[in-house]
């Protein structure tokens, strides 16, 4: 049997639809979106948000990627600034044709431009973050919990508690009676819970912006629950004859998400091997 041409082997799709978007990218690149979420898909997950970084694989690989496509877009319930400062985005040659959806498309950073589009904050938010610090205390959940502020959002993570699942579970019901009275909606994700306002998703981000570009297939990757209105979005435009490969960046904690994939990928390095496999395919 011949050695493959390829310094990095492609992995094939488990599903004739997952295959299908892939070589209709591979066939038209140019007309391809290469959407991917940032943690927990370009940066490992860490206890602390703050110091979560873009694996030190993803931007070569997507700076080799970038010039072959119509778009890379990393989608993200960070703010868009953020993001681009944890992945190291800005600047970079080759990645003219990035950018970057913050706060599930609420924000936007273009990198030809290197400006950040911000919309005013949403009230229920001002008043959650505000609240959030005694509500917590007053659950008994304050110990071990952290508040990420995000913007046009607030975030309360577990992972750092003595018991991260059941603190996950016990705040569930609280948070979203909080979320409810604010005219907001919660969020779970992997040991974290975000209040948002409504109409806010991956899904409606990245069908906007499919649209927007007019591509004619397109690759989301993510790990999290946040992942799933995107995963959505890619079915429902398949629906409509737009070829799409779905890629979970193999999370066991988010199961929902690995049955929905087209290909499983044991996490961020496994990802940027994909890109650079991908990028050196095209």
């Amino acid at each position: 049997m011949g050695s493959s041409p390829y310094a990095h082997p492609l992995p094939s799709p488990s599903t004739p639809a997952g295959r299908d978007g892939l070589a209709a990218l591979i066939a038209r690149p140019g007309s391809a979106v290469v959407a991917l979420d940032f943690d927990g898909t370009l940066a490992e997950i860490v206890a602390d948000p703050e110091q979560a970084r873009a694996h030190p694989g993803a931007v070569p690989a997507l700076a080799r990627l970038a010039p072959e496509v119509a778009s890379v877009a990393v989608v993200t319930g960070r703010p868009a600034g953020v993001a681009v400062r944890y992945g190291g985005f800005a600047g970079v040659p080759g990645l003219d044709h990035l950018v970057v959806l913050g706060h599930y498309g609420a924000e936007r950073w273009d990198a030809v431009t290197g400006t950040v589009h911000t919309p005013a904050p949403h009230p229920g938010v001002t008043a959650v973050r505000a609240e959030l610090p005694g509500f917590l205390d007053s659950v008994g959940a304050w110990h071990g919990t952290w508040i990420e502020e995000k913007g046009q959002a607030v975030a309360v993570h577990t992972r750092r508690t003595a018991e991260p699942k059941a603190a996950f579970e016990a705040l569930r019901e609280p948070l979203a009676a909080l979320a409810e009275r604010h005219g907001l909606v919660l969020e779970p994700g992997r040991m974290v819970l975000e209040l948002r306002p409504p109409g806010m998703d991956k899904g409606v981000a990245l069908a906007e912006y499919v649209r927007e570009t007019g591509a004619e297939s397109v690759l989301y990757a993510g790990d999290d629950l946040g992942d799933l209105p995107a995963f959505a979005a890619v079915e429902k435009l398949r629906s409509d004859g737009v070829p799409g490969l779905l890629v979970c960046s193999g999370s066991t904690e988010v199961t929902e998400l690995a049955v929905r994939a087209d290909l499983l990928l044991p996490g961020p390095a496994a990802v940027v091997r994909f890109l650079a496999a991908l990028a050196e395919r095209l």
